[in-house]
């Protein structure tokens, strides 16, 4: 079985709208909804799980009425103090219909680019691995510094990668590394995998998808309206 689960219960602050990003309307839509008609439409996601605030889960059921095409959705998990205890919440739920051998698939839902390839990519690449991580390399020189101000050393940029979403993890396995890190370690966790990797999981990369980027800003925002339009035409 496999559950993918929707983060939602982020505020985007950083992108200075009234409302949370993954709830703005562009296309005359939720954001949330591209992700979520993506993974109800993919054959081999079984369940929908979704973080969200209790505020906003009256505006994303209606959402799910005309998304959640082939009625996937299993209900909602409450947000942590950080993004990895809101993971936490929605594994913790997901374990009350699902067994620890299956798998959890997580994703943002200000990620509305999703693609079936990239779904597909994820389940197939976890064999005989504990997870896979979609990852893009550096284009750029990438420098150190220790204080912010000036460079420390110059990195191998061969050796650095930008990991994204979604992330697909054993799912008891992934539970545990997370249990680990209670109370305290885990609100200084940043990135879903870093879990895993504390616990020693066997972690696949993959190819990510450059057309897969979270809306985090503005210009993201803009980006975002902009492939809609286009679409459109």
């Amino acid at each position: 079985m496999n559950t993918a689960l929707i983060l939602s219960g982020g505020v985007g602050s950083r992108l200075g709208a009234d409302m949370p990003k993954q709830y703005i309307k562009v296309g005359n839509r939720m954001i949330l909804s591209y992700c979520v008609e993506r993974l109800s439409l993919h054959p081999q996601i079984d369940a929908i799980q979704i973080v969200a605030q209790e505020a906003w889960r009256g505006p994303i059921a209606d959402c799910l009425k005309s998304y959640d095409v082939n009625k996937k959705f299993k209900g909602f998990s409450s947000p942590g103090e950080n993004r990895q205890l809101s993971i936490y919440n929605g594994l913790r739920d997901i374990l009350t219909y699902a067994k620890a051998q299956d798998t959890v698939l997580i994703h943002d839902a200000a990620r509305p680019c999703l693609s079936e390839a990239l779904v597909t990519a994820c389940i197939g690449a976890l064999e005989e691995h504990d997870g896979v991580l979609p990852v893009l390399p550096m284009k750029d020189t990438v420098y150190l510094s220790r204080d912010g101000k000036c460079v420390s050393s110059l990195l191998n940029r061969q050796e650095i990668f930008a990991g994204q979403a979604p992330e697909l993890f054993v799912l008891g396995k992934y539970y545990e590394a997370n249990e680990q890190l209670l109370p305290q370690k885990i609100l200084q966790v940043n990135g879903s995998t870093e879990p895993a990797v504390l616990a020693g999981m066997d972690i696949a990369m993959i190819p990510g998808d450059e057309g897969n980027y979270k809306i985090t800003t503005k210009v993201d925002l803009e980006r975002f309206r902009e492939y809609i339009s286009q679409k459109r035409l």
